[in-house]
């Protein structure tokens, strides 16, 4: 997958949402989340960190302890939509396997692998609080519950068209 590069409009933006938490450096990890939402393959490319650290007066090392050690932020590129699959034992014993094997078909790919469009990238996640509409999985922040195979495909195909 490409990396993204920045353009001036970018930088802009980033800065605004710098400006918006007062340059506080205290504010880093929501700096990022924010950041990373604006870039399109959904990443803190090297340039934005590089920027933000210059920006908050702290060293680049520094913003990538903190891209390195939270999950939720990434320093590669990651896929359009990444379909996070929810493994709790609710959605286990709800039939997480069969909606696995479905998104797995439908995409032609295998768990933990992207699409080689850089469309979808399917991922395992512990529990996101969605267990009264187990089997569930998230793509990108939206989450959908009550899986049949007939749903799935028609979830993913709204996707694709987009």
């Amino acid at each position: 997958m490409k990396n993204v590069t920045l353009n001036k409009a970018l930088f802009l933006k980033i800065n605004e949402i710098i400006k918006k938490y007062e340059s506080d450096k205290h504010n880093l990890l929501a700096i990022l989340l924010e950041t990373q939402d604006l870039i399109p393959k959904h990443y803190i490319p090297i340039e934005a960190a590089a920027f933000i650290g210059d920006k908050l007066n702290i060293p680049i090392s520094r913003v990538y302890d903190v891209i390195s050690f939270y999950s939720a932020l990434n320093d590669k590129p990651k896929a359009q939509h990444v379909i996070k699959l929810c493994k709790s034992t609710t959605c286990r014993v709800n039939r997480y396997q069969t909606v696995r094997d479905v998104l797995e078909k439908e995409l032609g790919i295998k768990m933990g692998q992207t699409t080689p469009d850089g469309k979808f990238a399917l991922e395992y996640s512990a529990c996101f609080g969605a267990c009264d509409i187990s089997p569930a999985f998230r793509i990108d922040t939206e989450v959908y519950g009550n899986l049949t195979e007939k749903k799935i495909k028609e979830i993913i195909n709204k996707y694709k068209e987009v």
